[in-house]
């Protein structure tokens, strides 16, 4: 099993996209997990909503696994549901366990700095890449192709 910590991002479709590679490769199977808090200014800040009032986790949710499916057809969904404010230190948690429960032997994360010398404190990327329990693959760019097919986000179109 392939684990992809999932948010919709650039980076992150580029990791789905690769473990799919992979996985298609290797006969493994993708599970794209997406940790949604239940928070507005979250939903902002990930840009998965254009504001505070235009929030619906459902929604979100929703939105991101119809575009993990666009991304890796053969792939999983999984979200799971946070409170507000979440560190993230519980964004990792939540993934850290879902990796164990699917014994997923690698953990795709797409991140311009996970695995750097000094990682910043609001980087999940960086903290689940400092995980030794799984082996870990880093995705830093985004293939062009990614950018045309994937928008962010379809909150934004009409």
């Amino acid at each position: 099993m392939y684990l992809v910590a999932y948010d919709g991002s650039r980076l992150a479709n580029a990791a789905l996209d690769r473990a799919a590679q992979f996985a298609s490769a290797t006969d493994r199977d993708v599970l794209a997990v997406a940790v949604v808090p239940d928070d507005p200014a979250y939903a902002v800040d990930a840009g998965w909503v254009p504001s505070r009032e235009a929030f619906d986790q459902q929604a979100v949710v929703g939105e991101l696994h119809e575009t993990a499916v666009d991304i890796a057809p053969s792939a999983s969904f999984q979200a799971v549901t946070v409170g507000r404010d979440p560190a993230p230190g519980n964004i990792v948690a939540e993934l850290r366990t879902a990796a164990s429960e699917t014994d997923a032997s690698v953990i795709f994360v797409g991140s311009e700095n996970a695995g750097r010398v000094v990682v910043p404190l609001v980087s999940v990327g960086g903290h689940v890449a400092s995980d030794d329990a799984h082996d870990v693959h880093i995705v830093r760019n985004a293939p062009p192709e990614i950018h045309r097919r994937f928008p962010k986000s379809h909150f934004y179109l009409p």
